[in-house]
């Protein structure tokens, strides 16, 4: 894939300044061009133009996009599982107090983001992918991924936390699965929810896929 336009929207409040946004410009292997911004309706504007400029678009979201189903009750909210079995989340689980609020906002912020892009595309006809490969093999539509910005690797704002996960991103490709930072076989899927919700895919499988989790370092 020649070139890509890679955004990522950090999620927070956005009455309380705390949403922002990042949208970079790959070219080969070169990341140009990254702006950011803080007004959810201009990342809402120009991923749709981009898609209607037939522009390849890689999307992530500063949240948990989906949670692990687990068999045993002490272990129903604990850490998602990383490389090696590691604990993924850090020192703490996806549902600990932080990871609980920022999914509680995220849930309906991507379901407003992707039911807008949805609605400024002219062809309903565009996919929506959550398998590299077969976004890579499609060469067109856009990618759903999560964005993953902890600890050490923060910034000052949280517009310089979406520009570090848009750079991230950038940096992981083109072998960007082997990057993916959790590993869970059994998931529920709330992005794979927004995208059947949102019209951008019927594939009631997408309920039970995890996506690609780029955690920044």
């Amino acid at each position: 894939m020649e070139s890509m336009v890679i955004f990522c929207a950090d999620i927070g409040s956005i009455p309380k300044q705390n949403f922002a946004w990042a949208r970079g410009e790959v070219f080969g292997n070169n990341l140009k061009k990254i702006i950011t911004g803080e007004d959810i309706n201009k990342l809402v504007d120009m991923a749709a133009q981009d898609i209607n400029s037939n522009v390849v678009v890689a999307i992530g979201f500063e949240c948990p996009l989906f949670i692990p189903i687990r068999n045993k009750p002490q272990q129903i909210g604990s850490a998602r599982v990383g490389r090696n079995g590691r604990n993924a989340e850090g020192s703490r689980s996806w549902s600990a107090s932080a990871g609980a609020m920022v999914l509680a906002t995220g849930i309906p912020q991507t379901f407003w983001i992707l039911k807008e892009i949805y609605s400024r595309v002219k062809s309903k006809e565009v996919p929506a992918f959550m398998d590299w490969k077969e976004f890579v093999k499609a060469e067109k539509g856009i990618f759903l991924w999560e964005a993953f910005v902890t600890s050490h690797a923060k910034g000052e704002s949280h517009q310089e936390d979406a520009k570090k996960a848009v750079q991230t991103f950038a940096e992981a490709l083109p072998n960007i699965e082997e990057n993916n930072a959790v590993h869970e076989i059994e998931v529920i899927s709330l992005i794979g929810t927004v995208l059947v919700a949102t019209g951008w895919s019927s594939n009631l499988s997408l309920l039970k896929k995890s996506c690609l989790v780029i955690k920044a370092k």
